[in-house]
């Protein structure tokens, strides 16, 4: 059975909502935090981008859809710079915890946001995505973002 793309952005939020759980119970730079918050970053990242073509760029486009889509587009940079200071921030400081729960209440408040109000304005805009179009369009586009980020990773000089 083909995922429309509101069951694959509720999947994808409610492992970003495991991994967030799993940073907060970690302390200073240790390894643990710094591979839940690397796949955090990573597959947000990816899941934002190819959510912004799959799902925010056909909602846009639609009357009912443009505010919704604007909003939440303006929240994703929000939290793109939040965690882009994240990695600014050394992990054993204080203020990387009060930085992280910060961008934890904002990303929080955006994908309950999403699930609880424009996936209702969504389908009345765009549809239920009942064969998964936007859903397999979600999934190629999230596939090659993190692609991109692969290869930039690769390109990155060693420190």
């Amino acid at each position: 059975m083909t995922k429309t793309i509101y069951d694959l952005l509720k999947n994808d939020h409610d492992k970003h909502r495991k991994l967030m759980d799993e940073i907060a119970d970690t302390s200073g730079d240790s390894e643990a935090r710094q591979k839940a918050w690397k796949e955090f970053f990573y597959e947000v990242s990816a899941h934002a981008a190819a959510e912004e073509e799959a799902f925010y760029g056909p909602l846009i486009k639609t009357e009912d859809g443009q505010p919704h889509a604007r909003h939440s587009v303006a929240e994703h940079h929000e939290v793109d710079e939040m965690m882009a200071e994240l990695n600014e921030t050394d992990m054993s400081s204080p203020g990387w915890l009060t930085k992280f729960k910060t961008m934890r209440h904002r990303y929080e408040h955006h994908i309950d946001e999403e699930e609880e109000d424009i996936f209702l304005a969504a389908k009345e805009a765009l549809g239920k995505d009942a064969h998964g179009k936007y859903g397999q369009e979600f999934m190629r586009r999230k596939d090659r973002e993190r692609e991109l980020v692969d290869e930039k990773t690769d390109a990155a000089p060693d420190e």
